[in-house]
């Protein structure tokens, strides 16, 4: 139910996730990529338009929905923005919210924060009945915890202005996640992830859907050494937040562990310089309107 779901979002999964994305340069890769290539497509999206209204779904601490919104106010700095940001968990939404109030440019951009889930939101604005349509739309890394991405993927949609972009970024096909969690599927979809899905099960979703988009490849890798440092505290919360475990070493089995371990080493990572270095690879999706 939803209240399980909930409990991921806050407490340790959240120190783990926050964790994981200081190690992994996750943030850094994906700005990195905004800044290459949403100029361009912001200029396609935005011509002509007297108004620009931005929509991140499942934005977290807002650190990638800021950078994405100061770009576009620099790309149309005589435009009126507005974003909207869709996020369950309250101890994200307060960052995001810091992040605003440091940004004498951002504080110009009225924002509404909407603190539930997607689906809450999907209801919610289907009970009102005049849906707010987007310019630009964000899901990154977002829809594994959607049980059904199709629908999700079509609700969203159709919010879309014309000449509106979505922009799905995902774990890639055949990455490290996709190995580890099409591998122990089973063992490990039992907590706030119903089923595990790559970016290749996305676009099999978009091409059903009819939909158009363009596919961009985003590197990436970090370094997980200390999983196999044993008693590295370090290393376990990693891998708790991995595997979506509480206590990775306390939680599974020995033969669990060992064959996670070894699949860890030896099919989604490389080695360099005696570090392990985990492909945690994405693909950005990007979906037109």
């Amino acid at each position: 139910g939803d209240t399980a779901k909930q409990a991921g979002y806050e407490g340790r999964y959240v120190q783990g996730f926050q964790f994981y994305l200081k190690h992994s340069g996750e943030h850094e890769a994906i700005l990195r990529f905004a800044d290459r290539v949403l100029p361009a497509e912001f200029e396609r999206i935005g011509t002509g338009k007297s108004s620009l209204d931005v929509l991140g779904v499942g934005s977290g601490g807002g650190e990638v929905d800021t950078h994405i919104l100061s770009l576009l106010q620099s790309k149309f700095a005589a435009v009126p923005l507005t974003a909207d940001a869709i996020e369950p968990s309250r101890e994200l939404t307060e960052q995001f919210k810091a992040l605003v109030a440091k940004d004498p440019n951002l504080q110009k951009i009225p924002v509404v924060w909407h603190t539930m889930t997607t689906g809450e939101y999907e209801k919610q604005v289907r009970e009102k009945g005049d849906m707010k349509k987007f310019d630009f739309m964000h899901m990154i890394q977002m829809l594994y915890y959607v049980s059904d991405h199709a629908a999700t993927i079509k609700f969203f949609h159709s919010l879309l202005k014309n000449q509106g972009k979505l922009m799905i970024i995902h774990e890639a096909a055949n990455s490290g996640w996709d190995i580890l969690w099409k591998t122990y599927r089973k063992e490990l979809c039992t907590k706030s992830i119903p089923d595990y899905n790559s970016a290749g099960d996305i676009k099999a979703h978009l091409n059903s859907l009819g939909l158009r988009y363009e596919e961009h490849v985003i590197p990436n890798t970090f370094d997980i050494t200390e999983c196999f440092i044993l008693g590295s505290e370090l290393g376990e919360l990693l891998l708790d937040f991995m595997t979506e475990q509480d206590h990775f070493h306390r939680s599974l089995t020995p033969e669990l562990r060992a064959g996670i371990l070894d699949l860890l080493r030896n099919k989604c990572s490389s080695e360099k310089d005696g570090k392990v270095l985990f492909d945690c690879s994405l693909t950005c999706l990007m979906v037109s309107a």
